[in-house]
């Protein structure tokens, strides 16, 4: 099953990208893995939140095939726990699955569109964080739940 995570816009803070760097290198060693940051939309200051959502859908389902498995980050989603997440991550290579896709939004998060396109929605805490550090935490407990799939002891219980 190959992972792909994909975000709206490019990472701006440069801690942010060495973070992502780190566990981009890393997550091929367990399964086909590729991150995409899509283009932001511009001229979004004339654009309402819901206009520049329905902007931002359209780029993230033109990356979205029919067959895809798409999971939402979104805070109203399921929250796992590290072990958790890392069950679904096996119960979805255990639906031989081609293409498990993790989709990050912007700042107003997801389109009407992409709510109705979701095979899964799940949340990484209760808290709030800005739609740029998300992607660093996602890559690391992707990371997480691959090392704790494998046993390795990145993950201490």
């Amino acid at each position: 099953m190959k992972i792909k995570v994909l975000a709206i816009a490019k990472t701006e803070e440069s801690y942010l990208k060495t973070g992502m760097d780190i566990y981009c290198s890393k997550l091929p060693h367990y399964f086909p893995f590729e991150y995409i940051e899509c283009p932001a939309v511009k001229q979004t200051k004339n654009m309402t939140k819901e206009q520049q959502k329905e902007k931002e859908g359209e780029v993230l389902l033109s990356k979205i095939t029919n067959t895809d498995t798409v999971v939402l980050l979104d805070e109203c989603g399921k929250m796992f726990t590290s072990v958790g997440f890392s069950d679904f991550l096996q119960q979805q290579m255990n639906l031989s699955r081609k293409q498990l896709i993790f989709v990050i939004g912007g700042p107003y998060g997801f389109s009407q569109k992409l709510y109705n396109r979701l095979d899964y929605k799940i949340s990484l805490s209760p808290m709030t964080f800005s739609h740029q550090m998300v992607r660093l935490i996602f890559l690391e407990q992707l990371y997480r739940a691959a090392s704790i799939l494998q046993n390795e002891p990145y993950h201490h219980q």
